[in-house]
């Protein structure tokens, strides 16, 4: 499962510092469902077209090894990482919020949005979800996965335990 970062892991705000650093805000929802996901066996990777440490920091403490960032032609790499990973697109999930995400959502076998994100985006995704983006959307998304696969409920029973 792969997840774009600026409006999906985040709200999609872009903040600044004093001396122009970029902050992030990540919700423990959505990197705990993270964890969680590849807790059941499904590798994540994290695709960007923006660079940030914050991200790399945010994808380390979650155990993403892949973090593909500053990334152009998402297409391209996208295609790369399934080779690398030795998937095909039906195999694979991508969650985006924006136009230049079309070219993966298109091509992916489960293909999510989060509810803000614009029609002709949320209209091509196979799921788009209640939570918003960088509150749970994410979460949501790794959930619905885990229970599709069947390894929510174990998940779960590990945690009642």
């Amino acid at each position: 499962m792969i997840f774009d970062v600026d409006g999906v892991l985040t709200d999609g705000t872009l903040w600044y510092g004093r001396s122009g650093e970029e902050l992030k805000a990540f919700h423990a929802l959505d990197g705990h469902g993270i964890k969680m996901l590849r807790s059941s066996g499904v590798r994540c990777a994290l695709l960007s077209g923006r660079r940030s440490p914050a991200v790399a920091a945010r994808a380390a403490e979650l155990g993403v090894e892949e973090v593909l960032q500053g990334v152009d032609d998402k297409r391209r790499e996208y295609e790369l990482l399934l080779a690398r990973a030795g998937l095909e697109p039906a195999q694979a999930g991508f969650m985006g919020d924006e136009l230049v995400d079309l070219p993966v959502l298109v091509r992916c076998g489960f293909a999510c949005a989060p509810g803000e994100a614009p029609e002709a985006v949320r209209r091509r995704a196979h799921y788009v979800s209640a939570a918003p983006a960088g509150r749970g959307a994410a979460r949501e998304v790794c959930e619905v996965l885990m229970q599709s696969q069947g390894t929510l409920e174990r998940l779960l029973q590990e945690y009642l335990a």
